[in-house]
């Protein structure tokens, strides 16, 4: 126990140097800067030309929420995963650390990655993202990774139908369904809780969605093929919800909409892109 203690305390400390270490490059260079808390961000980000956040996905993800499609996020990794570490205390604990799959610098590469930007060396990728309406009002917040539409405690059975539109004329059947929810991922989100649940890597800057409803109650159902599949750039995917009560979680937990019996919840990739630096591999 006092190793898993020891481990995380190690991980706070350190991503707090690499704050503080990223903030002394910010301060060599000729550039404005300003430094914000994750936890202080609540007006939309604006009048800069790049965004650093430092942390993992989580953080760029956070930041994601308040940008448009005009200005650049360069994600760092405060502290990658050492897989010799993981190794190590298999046997005991989970040693990961940051996955910061989105994110195209660590502490030892930011400032060379920082360099090129400033110097027009490398440019930005465009990531689609998910818009998503209620009863037609758009919602204000646009999914980066994935969107969850379940009961408020997930694990009860909601019902709700779906089909796939194109042009505002159905191209697909109605497909009626008792289950624990609905998740919609775009391509970055393809390899999060989507992988996880079955689902598959889709390229990254692929601009459809990839849809799964989450434990169908009936056998049959899951395996008729109508329960996991895409929705191109094209398309949406039109959502009318049956349970008295129910939520769109937006990237995780944090921030959520409130739906009701009736509702009818539209969802497609027609939202504003996000430019962010992309790893190389990423792009390979």
């Amino acid at each position: 126990m006092t190793q898993i203690f020891q481990h995380l305390d190690n991980r706070c400390k350190v991503h707090k140097d690499a704050i503080n270490f990223c903030q002394e490059i910010l301060q060599q260079k000729s550039v404005d800067w300003e430094p914000i808390f994750r936890n202080s961000l609540s007006k939309p980000i604006s009048n800069v030309d790049l965004v650093v956040t430092v942390g993992g996905d989580g953080t760029l993800l956070q930041a994601s929420h308040l940008m448009n499609d005009s200005i650049p996020v360069l994600g760092v990794n405060s502290d990658p995963t050492c897989v010799e570490e993981v190794e190590e205390f298999s046997n005991e604990f989970d040693a990961s650390r940051s996955t910061g799959y989105l994110c195209a610098a660590t502490v030892k590469t930011f400032e060379q990655v920082l360099d090129n930007i400033l110097a027009g060396q490398i440019i930005p990728s465009k990531l689609s993202r998910i818009a998503v309406s209620v009863n037609s009002k758009l919602l204000p917040t646009f999914a980066l990774n994935d969107i969850l539409i379940a009961h408020p405690c997930p694990a009860t059975v909601s019902r709700f139908s779906f089909k796939i539109k194109k042009d505002g004329l159905p191209c697909s059947s109605l497909v009626n369904c008792r289950s624990s929810g609905l998740r919609v991922s775009t391509a970055a989100g393809s390899t999060a809780a989507m992988l996880s649940a079955g689902g598959f890597i889709m390229p990254t800057l692929s601009q459809d969605l990839q849809y799964m409803v989450r434990e169908p109650i009936s056998p049959a159902a899951a395996c008729s093929g109508l329960m996991h599949g895409l929705v191109k750039s094209d398309q949406s995917l039109k959502a009318t919800w049956f349970s008295k009560e129910g939520v769109v979680y937006i990237d995780g937990s944090h921030v959520c909409y409130s739906i009701q019996n009736g509702d009818i919840i539209e969802i497609s990739s027609k939202a504003p892109g996000l430019k962010v630096f992309l790893p190389p591999h990423l792009l390979s």
